[in-house]
């Protein structure tokens, strides 16, 4: 039987055919369909959840996998970094059944704020890694990465990418094998999970050995193909680059590698032997190449292929037609590229009827200073707002206001966090505001869902990733009344006075406080009001209505004689009747239809 699966739906059956038990991760783009997909198609066979973090997930997947069930943590590339911590203590233990990690890479940062090469973290932490080109090898590397998991008792790394996660291709699916359905049992063997140094000293020479014979029974392994055309250029390549080097260097020999950490020694020396010249193409970091220079072979890879973004097939001619490996573009060719390099851009904006809007209104009126994290509320650092002034990584904007307040700059200061982000990882430095007596307002903006990687629930939400009930959904307001912090208010995201007024009473406070900025995501809510209207006898077109940053808020093709200027209009099949821009309208114009004059923010 055959499907049509993205390479994450794909993963996702990968699982159900290993047999894997059990799913843990943290969402975020491009890896958040895995678990969406257990979730809503093999609930009956596997326990699946939305972790509070990556880190969360590890640890759980591992105590899972000690406990003889097979286990699979799903990553996008910066949780990585969270979970890392968690993965090498579990490469030192082994476990009693496999255990694979999947990382989403984000080569061409689509929706990432870095473009790290999660290749590193096999190579760091001295596990195999796996890179699939299609969807059917990333069906077929899962239960591969089981087996190998439970033959050299190690997790496996699988690298997918956002061609690879979001693109679809058929896929040859199989059956899911006999799982055992006894209770789960937990090992009392100290010396081999316990990470004590006294321990981790002969786990550690274990894990040496343990690379020494993978890279053995790699040699003989079908995971690495060689496809031998004209030896005049060689090609070493892997994953979803495979597919590109086909398209741009049809006639060259290729050596495509399965499981690049680590990699074939003797296959390589030999298909380098038999080609005259040797490349290396590989997305971002030269980690192939650097390994196959300390064989002591001579080859070319990021002397001619940039280490940054996406290497698709245009770029990799345009590399490929630089080093004279192959022949220009004919003019038609190049004509074809122009047409879509004309394609105007788009800025990005809050939907029609998102909470944040009111916040970051007032905050581009308070002038504050504010630290941002990782979320839809990040747009609030693009025009018209400009207000969000800082971003690194997730629950890093509570941190950054401390550190602007032990710098005691003069201004009163702001960080903003989501509800999903702020139970990832926004506590622990919430926990060090207050013991250090730290000044600074944290906006904690609850839109009761972990919107922007595609509305999965966290732990202030009362359902699961399964849609079943959760045990407990946990309320932000006591928890952090409970961590110590004194100033704590609670608005309506939706009416722009009450915002503006708990940010003002928030920012007079000595001390750590929190504004919780409470309103659901329209996509979780599900209840536009009717489209609003511009009387266009009360609008003098000063453009106020703009300046909440409202794609349904646009010009119309009447002019206010006075300025010249075009008036507003509501395209009411965008609108979603939230009312912030009727609200700071100077003159009233933005009207409520007459069939429910009601706003949100009443």
């Amino acid at each position: 039987m055959k499907a049509i699966l993205s390479g994450n739906e794909a993963f996702a059956r990968g699982a159900y055919e290993a047999g894997i038990q059990v799913v843990t991760g943290y969402p975020g783009t491009p890896s958040s369909e895995i678990i969406t997909t257990i979730g809503s198609q093999y609930n009956d066979d596997m326990y699946s959840e939305w972790s509070t973090n990556e880190k969360v997930a590890m640890d759980a997947a591992a105590g899972a996998a000690y406990s003889g069930r097979r286990t699979m943590v799903t990553t996008k590339q910066v949780g990585m970094n969270v979970l890392s911590d968690s993965l090498l203590y579990s490469v030192y233990t082994g476990a009693e059944a496999g255990l694979v990690v999947v990382t989403a890479d984000d080569p061409g940062l689509f929706s990432s704020q870095n473009e790290q090469d999660n290749r590193w973290y096999a190579r760091l932490a001295k596990i195999p890694l796996l890179e699939p080109q299609d969807s059917q090898e990333a069906k077929d590397f899962v239960v591969k990465g089981i087996e190998i998991s439970e033959k050299f008792d190690t997790p496996v790394l699988i690298r997918s990418v956002m061609r690879i996660s979001h693109s679809k291709t058929i896929v040859e699916l199989g059956e899911r094998p006999e799982v055992p359905k006894e209770v789960g049992k937990f090992p009392r063997d100290i010396s081999k999970y316990n990470c004590t140094a006294m321990y981790a000293k002969e786990m550690h020479a274990k894990v040496e050995q343990r690379m020494l014979d993978i890279e053995e029974w790699l040699e003989s392994s079908d995971l690495n193909k060689i496809e031998w055309k004209d030896t005049k250029i060689g090609i070493i390549t892997s994953g979803v680059v495979h597919t590109y080097v086909r398209d741009v260097f049809p006639n060259a020999s290729v050596l495509k590698l399965g499981m690049i950490n680590p990699i074939p020694k003797k296959l390589i020396k030999d298909f380098a032997s038999k080609v005259d010249t040797l490349i290396v193409v590989e997305e971002l970091d030269p980690i192939l190449e650097e390994q196959i220079k300390a064989l002591g072979i001579e080859v070319h890879g990021k002397d001619i292929f940039s280490p940054c973004y996406e290497l698709l097939p245009d770029r990799l001619k345009e590399f490929a037609v630089s080093a004279n490996l192959i022949e220009a573009e004919t003019v038609v060719e190049k004509e074809e590229v122009a047409k879509f390099k004309d394609i105007p851009s788009r800025s990005a904006v809050f939907c029609p009827g998102c909470p944040h809007r009111s916040s970051f209104y007032v905050m581009n009126q308070l002038k504050v200073p504010v630290a941002g994290d990782i979320g839809c509320y990040n747009l609030g650092s693009m025009p018209p707002f400009n207000a969000q002034h800082t971003m690194g990584a997730m629950g890093a904007s509570i941190g950054v206001l401390h550190g602007m307040s032990i710098a005691k700059i003069p201004e009163n200061r702001v960080c903003t966090i989501g509800d999903s982000t702020f139970f990832h990882s926004g506590m622990p430095p919430l926990a060090n505001m207050v013991h250090n007596g730290s000044r600074g307002v944290v906006v904690i903006m609850d839109n009761s869902t972990t919107a922007m990687t595609g509305h999965q629930d966290h732990p202030g939400m009362d359902w699961m990733v399964t849609k079943e009930r959760a045990a407990k959904k946990i309320e932000i307001e006591p928890l952090v009344r409970a961590m110590g912090v004194e100033k704590v208010k609670s608005v309506n995201a939706f009416n722009v006075k009450e915002v503006k007024r708990g940010f003002e009473e928030c920012l007079e406070f000595d001390g750590p406080s929190v504004l919780i900025t409470k309103g659901e995501c329209i996509f979780v809510s599900r209840k536009p009001k009717p489209a609003f209207t511009v009387n266009t006898e009360k609008c003098i077109a000063c453009h106020t209505c703009f300046r909440v940053g409202c794609p349904a808020v646009v010009l119309s093709e009447e002019k206010f004689e006075k300025n010249g200027k075009f008036k507003s209009r509501i395209d009411p099949t965008l609108c979603n009747g939230c009312s912030v821009c009727s609200q700071v309208c100077p003159t009233g114009a933005i009207e409520a239809p007459e069939a429910g004059k009601r706003s949100l923010a009443e």
